[in-house]
């Protein structure tokens, strides 16, 4: 029997678990999402729901194969190495429904001395989120967002001191991206212009790591000066 309400609409994290994946998962579920947890293997993921549930008891979360993941939800969220993204893409590109949301963390980090990543790529296409676009069926809006955000903080409890921007060449896809960042406490989403905008906010994250291994912190951005509706 219906009742009445309006169904969420899950949240695939494809490639969910690792710590990005792990924290927003932990952070979209405390907030009343529904998710579900993409990985290679599908017991993985099951087991990763399982640990966000005993953090949430009341969350609505599963684990699934990345392709079963993808095609059970329209809202996609993509959290794995740049090395990984084009072909997870690449196998995931059939099971995408169009009208579906990809919201893509990725950012093309070249590995440093003793395996620390110390700058970015060049990507050909301009950003990894240029890169997810072009593989991406046309029907599918490619929104960048969560680059700057420290993974570890992501899966604490505290709320965060950090400001998500949100680059996309579909507005209404932004909007739902920003609508989604401002759920996590302490997390000010701003609205960072068409989807070429990610080559800069992309670059800015081998900028955070440096600091943080120099400072020893968990180092995020804050955009000041904004009239208070920018940063919804």
């Amino acid at each position: 029997m219906s009742t009445g309400s309006t169904p969420v609409r899950p949240i695939a994290i494809l490639g969910g678990t690792g710590p990005a994946g792990m924290g927003l998962a932990l952070r979209w579920a405390r907030a009343g999402e529904s998710i579900i947890i993409g990985s290679r293997d599908a017991q993985r993921a099951q087991l990763a729901a399982s640990a966000v549930q005993q953090r949430v008891p009341l969350a609505r979360i599963s684990g699934m194969e990345n392709g079963a993941a993808c095609a059970a939800a329209d809202i996609l969220m993509l959290t794995v190495p740049f090395e990984g993204q084009a072909s997870l893409l690449k196998r995931l590109k059939p099971a995408m429904t169009a009208g579906s949301i990809l919201i893509d963390a990725t950012v093309p980090l070249a590995a440093g001395v003793g395996g620390r990543a110390s700058r970015t790529l060049g990507v050909w296409q301009g950003s990894a989120a240029e890169q997810a676009a072009e593989i991406v069926p046309p029907e599918v809006s490619v929104v960048a967002a969560f680059h700057n955000v420290s993974a570890e903080l992501m899966g604490g409890d505290a709320p965060l001191d950090c400001d998500v921007i949100v680059c996309s060449d579909d507005p209404d896809a932004a909007q739902l991206t920003r609508d989604l960042a401002a759920k996590i406490p302490g997390v000010r989403a701003i609205d960072g212009g068409r989807l070429e905008n990610a080559r800069i906010v992309e670059q800015i994250t081998a900028l955070l790591i440096g600091l943080n291994l120099r400072h020893k912190g968990h180092a995020g951005i804050r955009i000041t000066g904004l009239p208070p509706a920018a940063y919804r």
